[in-house]
């Protein structure tokens, strides 16, 4: 039974996969269209018995298939996909991790690039419309001013006292008969920032149907409870290898958090006091789990905080790091919980961010092929990525979607990423440890930046929702290799 059971979740998803082959990739929708519950389960990797007789159950293979197998042109091989394919390839590489864990996929570097690329395009496509709207505006704007001028000669008071046309008030009482309304600010995208993060997580949910990557305010009620993503750095006796090299510096952050708050929380919400008994001296003096364990002396979290960029002076809450006792050893590790209230915080935050975005490359800097020009437009997309990191809204795969959001937005405004991740950087966790976005920004950019080059060559790639028309042709490109 149980090893049914590990593949019945798996085996449902790649059913519904299977159910859309002939379908427009757009329609590729696992966040809407299956069960909140399910994707539940699914994510917690929970015994299918008590979901698979609630939920609807996907069509089987051979159903699927009667309606129409595998199209010859969805895996026919033409010189749009091969052009796209390559240059997918290229970019794709660039999302790699070198780290220990980290290793290559060609399968994800292809779905990288190829989102990296889709990203570009249809982002591309929107910014041309605001930068129309912000130049019509401007016009508008501009003729106005001169109405305003013109009807202000015209109305200027009369010296010609006693004459025709004369004013029966002195010049110092007399004002202008007009009243000058305050801009409009710059219209908001069409696209908002979690339509341009979705265009990723489709990507990254198809090209491997065994990781559940779902948004989490899609789960059922566990979302009300705060439900989210679990990183282990020590789980017993264990250091995770992918990510105990972070281990000193979150430990140094917790250790900062406690100085700062003078409190954690254990199991049940409730405060723990360290202000007393010298506590607050001993942790700032401990070099291991188990130091700080014995001085707090029970399981406790603590949170990690975000200034705000939205609203001067504000903070909210960022990552959890929790200690908990095992048997043998601690679990150590950071968590992600996603409650509504949370949810509701950081997508007021993500929206400013990507306002800000569109109006710091719409306006007089759009098109521009002057690198220097279009530093504050690579500011704000390291702030927006400062904060998905830190909101980290997926079930899993969270890293992977920021990054390659990241360099899609490099891309439609003419910025091609051509280095590669340093040996030992991890972008989600420098900004999960940083509670400053400038902070992220200054670490990022010293080697990012130098590795940027201005390039429009982008813009003569195929159109990649048409070359890849289908789920079908989705399929055939991730899984279609020449070596």
């Amino acid at each position: 039974m149980r090893s049914t059971s590990s593949y019945f979740l798996p085996k449902e998803i790649a059913l519904y996969t299977a159910s859309k082959i002939n379908s427009e990739f757009c329609w590729f929708d696992i966040d809407g269209d299956i069960d909140p519950l399910f994707k539940e389960y699914w994510c917690k990797r929970l015994h299918p018995k008590d979901v698979c007789e609630k939920v609807y159950r996907q069509p089987s293979l051979r159903d699927s298939l009667k309606k129409g197998k595998l199209r010859k042109q969805d895996i026919a091989i033409t010189k749009q996909k091969t052009a796209l394919l390559q240059a997918a390839d290229s970019i794709g590489k660039k999302i790699q991790y070198n780290c220990p864990g980290f290793l290559p996929n060609k399968r994800q570097h292809r779905m990288a690039g190829l989102a990296v690329i889709e990203i570009a395009q249809k982002i591309s496509k929107a910014w041309r419309s605001l930068q129309a709207e912000w130049r019509y505006s401007n016009k508008s704007t501009s003729k106005h001013n001169k109405k305003v001028r013109r009807k202000e000669k015209i109305n200027l008071p009369s010296q010609n006292r006693g004459g025709a046309g004369c004013s029966t008030s002195s010049s110092s009482e007399t004002s202008t008969s007009y009243s000058i309304t305050e801009d409009k600010p710059f219209g908001r995208s069409m696209m908002s920032w979690q339509d341009v993060y979705s265009l990723a997580v489709k990507w990254r949910q198809i090209s491997e149907p065994c990781d559940p990557v779902v948004w989490i305010n899609k789960l059922s009620e566990e979302f009300n409870s705060g439900f989210g993503s679990n990183t282990p750095l020590i789980l017993g006796q264990a250091k995770v290898v992918r990510y105990f090299p972070n281990f000193q510096r979150t430990l140094d952050v917790a250790k900062t958090v406690m100085k700062e708050k003078t409190f954690v929380y254990n199991k049940a919400d409730d405060m723990i006091d360290l202000s007393k008994d010298g506590k607050l001296e001993e942790i700032m003096h401990a070099e291991s789990c188990s130091d700080i364990y014995r001085v707090v002396g029970e399981d406790f979290w603590l949170a990690t905080w975000c200034n705000s960029t939205a609203i001067e002076g504000k903070q909210f809450e960022g990552t959890r790091i929790t200690l908990l006792k095992m048997e043998r050893g601690y679990d150590f590790a950071i968590k992600t919980p996603c409650t509504p209230s949370r949810w509701e915080e950081f997508n007021a935050e993500m929206t400013a961010a990507w306002d800000a975005l569109c109006s710091a490359y719409c306006g007089e800097t759009y098109g521009s092929t002057d690198f220097s020009v279009l530093e504050n437009v690579r500011d704000a997309i390291l702030r927006m990525t400062f904060y998905w990191y830190n909101f980290m809204p997926l079930s899993r795969g969270s890293a992977a979607v920021g990054f390659v959001v990241l360099l899609g937005l490099l891309l439609a405004a003419n910025m091609e990423f051509t280095g590669n991740i340093p040996q030992g950087f991890q972008v989600d966790w420098e900004a999960i440890l940083n509670f400053d976005p400038n902070a992220f920004v200054d670490s990022v950019k010293s080697w990012l930046y130098p590795s940027l080059k201005v390039r429009t060559s982008w813009k003569d790639y195929p159109d990649v929702s048409s070359t890849f028309a289908t789920t079908g042709s989705v399929v055939a490109a991730l899984s279609s290799y020449d070596d």
